[in-house]
């Protein structure tokens, strides 16, 4: 082997800043410590977060829309806080140190919710007229969520990142198995969550809080170890220095130049000579005929140089315009995914409510909680996921030409369909179950004589779509964010989970707030089977159904960043 194909071509440095050597880092052997801490990291995650609807109901006395609310906030902050930690990410610490300073946040976090369920002092008292929390109990506890918020802040935008930064993008066959990785990335996201919805929710309603926050605390800490132990392995990315000031310096030299005229020959516009980017960790991006007003921080004038160098405030590279572009290019697409993330929500609120008021017994002495339904999620996942890696790409391969199958857009499009009609079979299934009510009089009764497991068909289909919607757009997001701000591109993926727990929170008050005017009980009333939750889900349907025209506007106007050089 020669000696200049020693190295990784992408410019990434093993832990201790050396040029990555191909064959002793990187690839698989490297992705099997992030995968095994990913599945640990999830595990904590969802143990503690898949059932704390009910926590707070029980121990906090929380009514359904305070508890849904309370949770889908707080859940909707887990996929805020990933801009803070993209953004340290991308600009100063690089991915694996943000993942080992935020997972010490994590933790603490999580032994802080721990003692809440367990010490005396920050346990609420509990008798047979139910818990008496105090207004210092209701704040520990939800200092302790909001640490773990911050925590897993700097873990979600950056592990996948670094998943694949693992592969060498000028390597072609290196390149291939990084679609691959996302696949099986998603895949260990939802073995974990698989022991978290069925183990640890079982020993929360039967065993006690105490132990089933204390296994997530320990899962996370065996996914630091996980994280450390592959540390000689992994090839890292050299941060490129804020993303924000360079984007807002386009933004200033454009405008300084606003009166310019963009030359019709693109190539006067002003590019480095050299092979490598200006921009640490970053390779050059053609020029693109899209949002040609920014090409004007391009334009070279004699002002621009001071002391023989360009103002980067005065005149700008291709390649930073290009940087701008690919984010504003993202945004629309980004958007439309939110709707999806609504649909997703309700599998941690409305279903577990919907599960509450039906036949949870298996046989004469077990019940199984409503909350690990979500274990049908995750199978399905589990199912789905090796199903379209290892036959449906083939299989689509054959007819679109596509080397992927299909690309991220028609993923994610297809993902938007299945998640549509989840929401359908769960109105039908609560048409069916309020049909009993009123032919039994079942009105006041805690559970009817019907079947949790009636829910299973919700719950796989949402996996579905998840194998669709959610691995496409962590696929391309990281695809199609700038080199050097792939971080803050999959904390971009995330923030829509973000803003669909808000749009599921505002849409749940809304709804509350005008279906309970003139006295009336509403849609979403304590008591269920004198509701109508299947009026919000047809509602949810229907703007799921208008959310995925806008989506296929919006996808058939998208254009794929152009990489300097890359004929694919």
């Amino acid at each position: 082997m020669a000696e200049d194909d020693i190295y990784t071509e992408d410019g990434t440095v093993t832990v201790s800043g050396k040029p990555a050597i191909k064959k002793k880092t990187g690839n698989w052997k490297a992705c099997y410590f992030i995968l095994g801490n990913e599945c640990c990291e999830r595990l904590a995650y969802y143990g503690m977060s898949t059932n704390l609807v009910n926590y707070l109901q029980v121990r906090f006395n929380q009514g359904n829309i305070t508890a849904a609310n309370n949770v889908t906030t707080w859940s909707g902050t887990c996929y805020i806080t990933p801009l803070l930690g993209a953004f340290l990410a991308d600009s100063y610490l690089g991915r694996y140190w943000t993942i080992a300073s935020f997972a010490t946040i994590y933790v603490i976090g999580m032994v802080l919710l721990t003692l809440s369920a367990t010490a005396p002092g920050i346990k609420p008292v509990c008798d047979a007229n139910g818990c008496h929390p105090t207004s210092a109990q209701t704040a520990a506890c939800f200092i302790a969520l909001y640490l773990i918020a911050l925590g897993t802040g700097g873990i979600k935008p950056c592990v996948s990142a670094f998943g694949a930064d693992q592969f060498d993008e000028a390597d072609e066959k290196e390149k291939l198995r990084k679609s691959s990785f996302f696949n099986w990335f998603y895949f260990s996201i939802n073995i974990g969550a698989l022991i978290a919805s069925s183990v640890l929710v079982w020993i929360q309603m039967n065993v006690g809080w105490g132990w089933g926050f204390g296994v997530p605390a320990v899962a996370m800490v065996i996914a630091i170890i996980f994280f450390f132990s592959g540390s000689r392995l992994y090839r890292l990315q050299i941060p490129g220095g804020s993303p924000l000031t360079r984007i807002c310096q386009v933004i200033v030299a454009a405008l300084r130049k606003f009166s310019l005229q963009v030359p019709e020959d693109k190539s006067l516009l002003h590019e480095t000579v050299d092979v490598e980017s200006v921009i640490k960790g970053s390779r050059k991006l053609d020029h693109t005929n899209h949002f040609k007003c920014l090409d004007k921080a391009a334009v070279e004038t004699q002002s621009d140089h001071t002391k023989g160098s360009p103002n980067p405030w005065r005149l700008c590279t291709v390649t930073q315009v290009e940087e701008l572009k690919s984010v504003i290019s993202l945004l629309p697409v980004w958007a439309s995914l939110i709707a999806f993330s609504t649909v997703y929500g309700q599998m941690s609120t409305m279903f577990v409510l919907q599960g509450n008021t039906m036949n949870q017994n298996i046989g004469p002495r077990f019940k199984i909680p409503s909350a690990s339904l979500t274990i049908f999620d995750t199978l399905s996942v589990i199912f789905w996921a090796p199903v379209y890696d290892r036959i449906i790409v083939p299989f689509a391969r054959r007819y679109t030409g596509h080397k992927q199958g299909f690309t991220e857009l028609q993923r994610m499009g297809i993902g938007l369909v299945i998640s549509t009609v989840a929401m359908i079979v769960a109105g039908v299934l609560e048409v069916v179950r309020l049909d009993m009510i009123r032919k039994n009089n079942y009105y006041d009764v805690q559970t009817i004589p019907m079947s949790i497991f009636w829910q299973i068909p919700q719950y796989f289909i949402v996996g579905c779509a998840e194998v669709f919607t959610n691995i496409g757009s962590l696929e391309f997001f990281y695809g199609q964010a700038p080199d050097a701000m792939r971080s803050i591109g999959m904390a971009l993926s995330l923030t829509t989970n973000a803003l669909g727990n808000y749009v599921s929170t505002l849409l749940v008050t809304i709804v509350a707030k005008i279906t309970t005017r003139h006295g009336k009980l509403g849609w979403i009333p304590d008591n269920l089977n004198r509701g109508h939750l299947d009026y919000f889900y047809w509602l949810l349907s229907i703007l799921s159904f208008l959310n995925f025209i806008v989506f296929l506007w919006v996808a058939k106007r998208y254009k794929y960043k152009k990489v300097a050089g890359n004929t694919h």
